[in-house]
């Protein structure tokens, strides 16, 4: 039994560290300049869908970068934001109405390729926007084995505010934006309280405060349920440290090409 055990904590330790090696970034990420081209793209490819007109050309532009200038052209978390941000934004629209795509597929599958990478939109949400976080753990796990590409392209903070920013044609989904790199910071702040002004229900009687279930699903993105009523506190200027939480039902009733202006 003893011997038994032991064999057990060695290959429990083993697991271990093949996770913890699977979670760390990868060295060697670009330290230059972003490629403002490269980011401008993001943003074409999302007004080209907004206005309707043919996205071939830019479809092309985007499958044949290299792979390193991809990663090296994304430099910083504001360069990744932005263009990952507007690609999920615009390839949910494609994928959705030319490709006629739904769910689940449309999230699981790759059917994106940029810098000869095929992407889902999940990888991109999940693997590059929330650092590789498991999509259905309420953000409280990682990917053990998210892949060294989606580890290179990975953002190296979660920014809880890309949740008020990524559009999925639900009805429930905030409005689509065009981010640009020199104003994420600033967009990413205005969509935050945008959202949440709208869309949080505050009954003073009961002590409840209703929001999204956007908040539930990646709960740990915001720090937990205190942290969500701190963020409640900054953008709608109340006290809610006394409040219950409540999420409402999502509405998946599809409302496509929702755009903020």
């Amino acid at each position: 039994m003893v011997k038994k055990m032991k064999w057990i904590l060695v290959i429990t330790g083993l697991v271990l560290v093949i996770w913890a090696v699977g979670l760390l970034p990868v060295a060697g990420q670009s330290n230059k300049e972003p490629d403002r081209k490269l980011i401008a793209l993001s943003g074409k490819l999302l007004l080209q869908v907004k206005m309707d007109e043919p996205v071939d050309s830019i479809h092309k532009a985007l499958e044949a970068i290299k792979t390193d200038c991809l990663i090296s052209g994304l430099a910083d978390d504001d360069a990744r934001k932005t263009f990952w941000i507007n690609i999920y934004n615009a390839y949910f629209q494609i994928l959705a109405t030319k490709e006629k795509k739904t769910r689940p597929a449309i999230f699981e599958e790759k059917l994106i390729t940029i810098g000869g990478v095929k992407l889902s939109l999940d990888q991109i949400e999940h693997g590059i926007l929330r650092r590789y976080r498991a999509k259905l753990s309420l953000g409280y796990l990682p990917q053990f084995f998210p892949g060294k590409i989606i580890k290179q392209l990975a953002v190296s903070k979660i920014d809880y505010r890309i949740h008020f920013a990524l559009n999925c044609g639900a009805t429930s989904c905030p409005p689509i934006a065009f981010y640009d790199y020199d104003k994420i910071d600033k967009q990413l702040g205005i969509a935050a309280s945008s959202f949440l002004k709208t869309d949080t229900q505050i009954n003073p009687q009961k002590k409840t405060v209703m929001v999204s279930r956007i908040l539930q699903w990646f709960k740990a993105d915001f720090g937990g349920n205190q942290g969500i009523k701190i963020i409640l506190e900054k953008y709608l200027g109340e006290d809610f440290s006394e409040y219950s939480l409540k999420f409402k039902e999502y509405d998946w009733t599809q409302k496509m090409k929702n755009f903020d202006s």
